[in-house]
Formats: C-alpha cells, sequence, structure tokens
C-alpha cells in the first residue's frame, strides 16, 4: 500500500545470487486467483511465463489485485471481473499475471497502488497515473501527432476523455515515435476503453502522464487511499487528488487537488540568523529555501489511508493528515493539515517508513521498529488491542537478537523483514515475520463502495485471512511465515494480500 523513496539500497536488496532465481510469492485477498474468491491461506508462488527469472520488485496492490515489476514491466494480476473498478485499475488481469502496458517504453522503476488508482515512475522519470479520475490530474493525458487524436475520436462514444494538452510543435522524431508508441497500443488501449463501465464519469482506464515542470525527475512514489505523493531525485514531494484531512500538507482541507502541488517542507528565509542554514537543491526556478526541519531534503515518502509521512536525510520523521486513530504519532487523534514532526522520537534518527488504513511504522537507522495508530486487529503487533498515539518501540521475543530490515502495511495487516545478526546490517540470511491483520470471520463480499466519490464502506468481519501462516486464527503479535527453501529479499502488502520477492535456488 505504500511505496517508499528507496532506490540504491533496495536495488542492493532485491540483486540475486550466482545459481539463484528470483520467485514471487503472494498470499491473502485476491479473489481471481482462487476458487470462489477465497483467501490464500499460504504463500504461494506466482506463474508468470515471460518472468524468465527477471522479478525485479513487489509493489503490493490495490483492493484485490497485485502489482509487481519483472523486466521493467509493470505486471498485474489477481482480480475478478465483478470487482468493477479494481478489475479495470489492474487491466483486467485475473488468475494470470500480465504486463500492463504504458505509453512510454521505458522500465518502470517504481510503482504503487491505492483504493482504485495507481502511480508508476520510470527510469527515465516519467510519471505515469491512471484509476479514479479524482486521483489523475486533469489535462495530462499522452497525446502523440494525429494517430493518437483519431484514437481518441474512435473511442469519444464510449468514454468521456478528458481534456488533453494540444502539443503545438513536435518534432518530426517526436512524431514518428509517438506514432509508433500509439500503434502498439491501439488496440488494446480501443479493447480497454470500450469494455469499461467506469471510463466516463469517474473513472478513466487511459494511462495519463503527470508533468511537474521542466527539470523534474521523478524517483519514486506512493499512493494513499485518494491520493498520491512523487518524490523528486532533488527530494522535492508533489501531491495531488484528495486532500480532505490534511494528508496533502498544504495546510488547509482541501478537498481536491486536481493538479500537482508542491508540498512545503522548506521556507523562504528570513533576516537574521536561520535555524538550519541547509539549502534545499530543488527546481533552479525557485529562490533558495532553508529546510523547516533537520535535514535538506526528503528521502523516504509513505502514504496510508487518508494519511502520509515522509523522511528526511537526517533522520527526522513527518506526518500529516487524518489522525482519528493517533496514525499521526503525536499524541492526539487531530489531523494534522501540515507536515510536523514527532517531539516524542527526537534524536531518534528514521530509516524506512510504511503506513496502513489507520496505522504507521517506521524503521530506525539502528533496526529498531516503531509503531503507532489504529490496533483494532492487531496490525500494530504489540499483543493488544489498543491503538497508539505516540510511537511504541515494539518489542517481542522474536525481535530480540534480529534487526529489522524492511517493513511494509496493507490496509489492517502488516509484515517485515528481519535480518538474524543485528550486528551486521546487511546479513543476507532473512527471515519474514507478519503481524495481525483484521478478523478472519465473515465474508469479504462486505467490502464495497457506496458511491466512486464517498467513503469506504468496510464490514466489520471481513474475512481477508493475511497472515500467510496456514490457517483464519488471529494474530496481534509478530508470527513468521513458513516459506522453506528461499531468503526473502523484499516485502510489499496491498490492501489485502502480501507478495514477497525472493531468491530461490535454480532447479538442476
Amino acid at each position: 500500500m505504500a511505496v517508499n523513496g528507496r532506490n540504491e539500497g533496495e536495488q542492493e536488496d532485491g540483486k540475486m545470487e550466482e545459481g539463484k532465481k528470483a520467485t514471487v510469492y503472494m498470499w491473502g485477498y485476491l479473489p481471481g486467483v482462487s476458487l470462489e474468491k477465497s483467501p490464500i491461506l499460504s504463500p504461494i508462488s506466482v506463474n508468470y511465463p515471460d518472468a524468465d527469472d527477471s522479478w525485479k520488485d513487489v509493489c503490493g496492490g490495490g483492493c484485490g489485485f497485485a502489482m509487481a515489476i519483472s523486466g521493467g514491466k509493470l505486471v498485474t494480476w489477481g482480480s475478478a471481473d465483478d470487482e468493477n473498478q479494481s478489475y479495470v485499475t489492474c487491466g483486467k488481469h485475473g488468475e494470470t499475471p500480465e504486463a500492463f502496458l504504458l505509453p512510454s517504453e521505458a522500465s518502470i522503476l517504481k510503482a504503487a497502488a491505492g483504493w482504485a488508482h495507481c502511480v508508476s515512475v520510470t527510469d527515465t522519470g516519467e510519471l505515469y497515473t491512471w484509476g479514479w479520475k479524482e486521483c489523475v490530474p486533469l489535462g495530462k493525458f499522452p497525446r502523440d501527432g494525429a494517430s493518437w487524436g483519431a484514437l481518441q475520436k474512435d473511442n469519444a462514444a464510449k468514454q468521456n476523455v478528458l481534456s488533453t494538452e494540444q502539443v503545438s510543435s513536435a518534432s518530426s522524431d517526436d512524431k514518428r515515435n509517438g506514432e509508433e508508441i500509439v500503434k502498439r497500443r491501439r488496440v488494446s488501449l480501443k479493447e480497454e476503453n470500450e469494455n469499461s463501465e467506469y471510463g466516463d464519469e469517474y473513472f478513466t482506464v487511459t494511462p495519463a502522464i503527470v508533468s511537474l515542470g521542466p527539470g523534474v525527475r521523478i524517483t519514486s512514489v506512493a499512493a494513499g487511499g485518494r491520493h498520491t505523493l512523487a518524490l523528486s531525485d532533488t527530494g522535492q514531494v508533489w501531491g495531488w487528488g484528495y486532500g480532505g484531512e490534511g494528508q496533502l500538507g498544504l495546510g488547509s482541507r482541501v478537498k481536491m487537488v486536481s493538479s500537482p502541488h508542491l508540498i512545503p517542507f522548506t521556507e523562504q528565509p528570513a533576516t537574521g540568523k536561520h535555524r538550519s542554514s541547509v539549502v534545499h537543491n530543488g527546481s533552479t526556478n525557485l529562490p533558495a529555501q532553508v529546510s523547516k526541519f533537520p535535514g535538506s531534503y526528503v528521502k523516504e515518502i509513505a502514504c496510508g489511508g487518508r494519511h502520509s509521512a515522509v523522511v528526511t536525510d537526517a533522520g527526522t520523521l513527518l506526518t500529516f493528515g487524518w489522525g482519528l486513530y493517533g496514525q499521526c504519532g503525536l499524541g492526539t487523534t487531530n489531523d494534522q493539515l501540515r507536515p510536523t514532526s514527532l517531539p516524542s522520537l527526537s534524536g531518534i534518527q528514521i530509516e524506512r517508513i510504511a503506513a496502513g488504513l489507520w496505522h504507521t511504522m517506521c524503521i530506525t537507522i539502528d533496526g529498531h521498529l516503531y509503531v503507532f495508530g489504529g490496533n483494532q486487529f492487531g496490525q500494530l503487533g504489540t499483543g493488544a488491542s489498543q491503538g497508539e498515539t505516540l510511537p511504541r518501540l515494539l518489542e517481542d521475543p522474536c525481535l530480540e537478537s534480529k534487526l529489522v530490515k524492511m517493513v511494509s502495511c496493507g490496509a489492517r495487516h502488516s509484515a517485515i523483514l528481519l535480518v538474524e545478526d543485528i550486528h551486521r546490517r546487511r546479513d543476507r540470511s532473512c527471515n519474514i515475520a507478519c503481524c495481525l491483520c483484521l478478523s478472519n470471520s465473515g465474508d469479504p463480499s462486505y467490502l464495497k463502495w457506496r458511491n466512486p466519490l464517498s467513503e469506504i464502506d468496510f464490514h466489520d468481519d471481513a474475512a481477508m485471512k493475511l497472515l500467510g501462516v496456514g490457517d483464519s486464527i488471529d494474530r496481534n503479535t509478530p508470527t513468521q511465515v513458513p516459506i522453506e527453501g528461499c531468503r526473502p529479499k523484499k516485502v510489499a502488502c496491498g490492501w489485502w494480500h502480501t507478495l514477497l520477492l525472493a531468491e530461490t535456488p535454480l532447479k538442476s
């Protein structure tokens, strides 16, 4: 659910040893994968015929569909044809994983999904998004010459396409490249548009390119329930979508931000001595700015259901947005309309972060895990059911003499990767431990929309069985997921499922 800003370290973590291959495992609720939409109780490997040992990353996914990256392509699967928005969002890919086609041929670097919208970034820094229109910036649909215009006209009867940007001048090379892209995409886009019941008023299946200005290169993305954050290579953060609880960090309860806005983590220098002399290396069009918080730029981002979190290069954690369950970690249940540092973590450097529907988790540079927010289903792993409005150090016998290497949060469950030797941060012998998710009694069909733009309606007894431990018993402390013969590399939670990228031996 939350994808953060780490690149170099994650690439090293995901590198496979000689004689090993990359394998992706899945468990939880993916209705298009199992019979009668029954949750997957134990980890099973993902069969992707085109993978050819090229799995690069796991990206979690949205409500009822999974996302991963293989060979530079975004791969989606897991939804069912009666899942409406989710089915369309993932490209109508069910049991069999398939590549999700994008207008660009560049390799996918990162991807994230909210409830029913997706966002991806290429290795050239291009940013694409699709799904709920409130999460898609207006007027940013790719348009490449006459061929794209003809394609839009052909689909007009089936889909009310948002207004597009006319390219006033394009070189002949650009036009030829655009026509080639359109030729490759013509059939798939037309089929998606014609078959979608949600491709008009509230929903778009056409990936929109997001423009953030000249020279801006995006390196990572995060998607919340109805909002999106994007992190640039200079440490600036843009946000757009729904901001009614302050999750866009703009200082107000603006309900809809239809174009990307730079989130203010800096301020104009004042006369006299400054709190910090560090100049923020942002856009060359912006005047010199001084950081409001320790550090000079943002290095990590995460989106929860209706809140957000970022980490600066100095290890300072900032949160903003919905605070009803204490997920902002400030000791209250108030919403935070602006990025705010956590006094209780003063002097503690944060390395990684993750955010769920109602909870937040962060890893320190020492490999310790702090948790806060809602805990109705044990997702904090504290052994209790009450929430935490202040960061709480997670202590459990299974964590003794171990280093928390990675964390990911689903809607109401969490997963962590552990390193066996706390004195060696890059020790390669890891286990995966998964905290409790939600109640395992009831029927997943209770999850539904009231309407495409309203609150998400959750049933208290919804059953997702997300822990991957072979049964439907709830756990409120970290529980090891039994996967033999593999070495976990990365873990990513979707809304109701979990994906694991692991290293497995090649068959002789």
